[in-house]
């Protein structure tokens, strides 16, 4: 069987990718091996009434205009601005780390352009590598010894099952320090949930004349058997070279849901617990398009080493395979293109990975 272009998943790269050169007049078949669309992104309205995330909080955030005008074609987003408590010594405060964070924790009254002095003090008394070389000395050198250890080290042992000397400097970056009150966990221009979900997203972008989506099928199973001039291949990248270099580690999780008869079990959608309980953390759905019920449904989140791959694991022996595997997709002579989290082993927030499916298909076409 031919087709133009062969995309293998249907998560968020996927079908942006497949859109795009559907757009272009390629005649383009999709292949997703689980059983619904977009991915890890997926979710559905419970029998409450309540969209539940089936893979974890995902929350849509970007500054670049062009990505937010192509999922804006496909939806109309819910106005949400997400924040997180941290729960630490038997009390409920803000993170990223702010302001009234550390008033709270120093029981002080810093005010507003006092947190950075008070925070480089912080890093002062501490030991660690400049530059960083590791998770620890970014953290560190950001806040100091003392909320490394309340709010950081705990958690990512927890999360990754390594100690954050392990783990590259990279993965911290991610996190932000605020030095004012501002309370939420992202600050881009652009943040919301789509209104009508992340699958019915998805399924709007598939919805093309040039796009053929087979569901529960396995890439693996049937690549023999087609014909494209381009795949796009959005799945784990040493699984495609059949692991010859060794397996990459990637994280899993379980999910353990409630459904409480009360109208809210937390005063926010997401709630780490850096330092007590299994869990890393609860998150309560009702709050991410604003849904008025008098039930509400949580999760809490486990994190393990097997299952759906969720997180690439950023280690030195990690990244050293990923580098073989990568100058194998480089000889694949542009009839391949790796996009997303899995495929490139790197870490991509959703507007990233729109992002990058927009140039990536774009050089191509242009090609």
């Amino acid at each position: 069987m031919k087709y133009d272009c062969l995309v293998v998943g249907a998560g968020f790269a996927g079908c942006a990718a497949a859109r795009l050169l559907a757009e272009s007049g390629r005649k383009v078949l999709v292949v997703e091996r689980l059983k619904h669309l977009a991915g890890h992104s997926h979710d559905y309205r419970n029998e409450y009434g309540i969209f539940i995330h089936s893979y974890g909080p995902h929350i849509f955030h970007t500054n670049n205009q062009e990505v937010w005008q192509f999922v804006n074609r496909f939806t109309r987003f819910h106005n949400y601005q997400h924040r997180v408590l941290s729960y630490i010594q038997g009390r409920l405060l803000p993170f990223p780390i702010n302001l009234d964070t550390l008033n709270e924790v120093f029981d002080c009254k810093l005010k507003g352009g006092e947190a950075r002095e008070f925070l480089r003090m912080e890093a002062a008394k501490a030991v660690y590598n400049q530059p960083p070389e590791n998770f620890r000395d970014v953290v560190v050198s950001q806040v100091g010894e003392y909320l490394y250890e309340l709010f950081f080290k705990n958690y990512t042992i927890k999360q990754w099952q390594k100690d954050p000397e392990e783990i590259l400097p990279e993965v911290a970056l991610r996190i932000p320090v605020r030095e004012n009150r501002d309370d939420r966990y992202f600050t881009d221009k652009h943040q919301g949930i789509p209104a009508s979900g992340y699958t019915d997203l998805a399924q709007k972008i598939l919805n093309h004349r040039n796009i053929e989506l087979s569901l529960e099928t396995d890439y693996f199973d049937i690549r023999n058997n087609l014909e494209s001039r381009l795949t796009v291949y959005t799945g784990e990248l040493d699984r495609f070279f059949d692991y010859k270099y060794g397996r990459l580690q990637y994280r899993s999780l379980d999910f353990k849901y409630e459904t409480l008869d009360q109208e809210f079990f937390q005063p926010a959608a997401v709630v780490n617990y850096p330092n007590d309980h299994s869990w890393t953390r609860i998150t309560e759905y009702k709050y991410f398009l604003g849904e008025k019920t008098w039930k509400t449904t949580i999760s809490y989140e486990f994190p393990k080493a097997t299952g759906e791959p969720y997180y690439v694991v950023m280690s030195g022996d990690n990244v050293d395979k990923r580098k073989l595997y990568q100058a194998d997709v480089d000889k694949l002579n542009g009839k391949y293109l790796f996009l997303g989290r899995l495929a490139e082993y790197k870490y991509y927030n959703m507007d990233q990975v729109v992002e990058m499916v927009i140039n990536r298909i774009g050089e191509y076409l242009k090609r």
